[in-house]
């Protein structure tokens, strides 16, 4: 009787113990939700219900101005859409434009970046707080500052270029449709110390012993950047470069303030963002606004799919054996 007794004595006390850690994942589970309620909520009231909403809007002939309009047209606006010239020409604007800002947006973080990483650099934390800090400025205002930069007549651009370099004839940055193009890419390049951040905090978490074995083998700093700093820093490289793609996929307020609603000069800032706002909340043409964002998004996830396909030929992920 004694066995039996201390065999339902341990099976009482298992049970016990079963139910107390129940009750604590329970505990620990609501209170976790509690936590993150206010990020599901948000959420679920800034992204995924207006997504949804502009999903059905797509499908609609919907003026903003006047609610009562809302009817059912199903694909006419994506047949719109492709039909439409001012769309290819907004995408050829945007891709345009991403061929030139790509490439610059990508190396000039990199080579801030080794600057700023280099031992014998003087200043060297200041230099950082200093490239950083354009980052944190509001977009808008750094659009209203470089439009008076840039300006021909009083920029300081343009007077610094004349005075001090002898330039006869200054470019006309914001009125000219050879030279808006680099604009846009000076602006954007003046903030983009949040990508140089990441890229220095790469290259100070290589490991010493690589370039050590390096210098020990006769490694020249070329073949070293090559086959060492380049495949540690490899995965930021690629974070870089996947949010510069979507980013000048979604490229809007700068082209916005310094174009003006006239796209200008001679719409050669009409990206497909502006056109799409243009759309939407200018002639308040909601349906067909929310369809050219649809397909906006299918093609920055097209775009996406295909650079995390390709990250498997050059980005390094260090992987811990045992």
């Amino acid at each position: 009787m004694s066995v039996v007794s201390e065999a339902r004595a341990a099976l009482g006390s298992r049970k016990t113990k079963r139910r107390d850690l129940g009750a604590t994942a329970r505990r620990e589970t609501k209170l976790g939700l509690l936590f993150v309620a206010p990020w599901i909520i948000g959420f679920l009231v800034f992204y995924l219900i207006p997504m949804v909403a502009s999903l059905v809007f797509s499908f609609t002939e919907f003026d903003l101005s006047n609610p009562d309009t809302l009817t059912f047209v199903g694909l006419d606006n994506y047949i719109r859409l492709f039909n439409d010239p001012q769309v290819r020409k907004a995408l050829g604007v945007t891709l345009k434009f991403m061929a030139i800002a790509l490439p610059i947006g990508v190396v000039w973080p990199l080579l801030m970046a080794l600057m700023l990483n280099m031992k014998r650099l003087w200043l060297k934390q200041l230099l950082r707080t200093l490239y950083y800090l354009p980052f944190i400025v509001p977009v808008v205002s750094v659009a209203y500052i470089w439009r008076g930069f840039l300006n021909n007549e009083t920029g300081w651009l343009n007077r610094v270029l004349e005075e001090v370099f002898g330039l006869a004839q200054a470019p006309d940055w914001l009125a000219s449709t050879t030279w808006i193009y680099p604009a846009l890419v000076l602006v954007g390049l003046w903030g983009v110390g949040d990508a140089m951040i990441r890229l220095l905090a790469g290259l100070q978490n290589a490991p010493p012993a690589l370039y050590e074995a390096a210098r020990v083998d006769g490694a020249g700093p070329w073949r070293t950047f090559w086959n060492i700093t380049l495949p540690m820093i490899s995965p930021m490289l690629f974070y870089n470069l996947l949010l510069l793609t979507i980013g000048l996929f979604q490229y809007f307020l700068l082209a916005w303030i310094l174009g003006g609603p006239n796209s200008n000069p001679s719409e050669a800032t009409l990206f497909y963002n502006v056109y799409l706002y243009k759309q939407a909340f200018v002639y308040s043409k909601m349906g067909y606004g929310a369809a050219l964002a649809w397909v906006l998004f299918f093609m920055a996830l097209v775009v996406t799919v295909v650079l995390f396909g390709t990250q498997k030929y050059w980005v390094y992920y260090a992987v811990e054996e045992g």
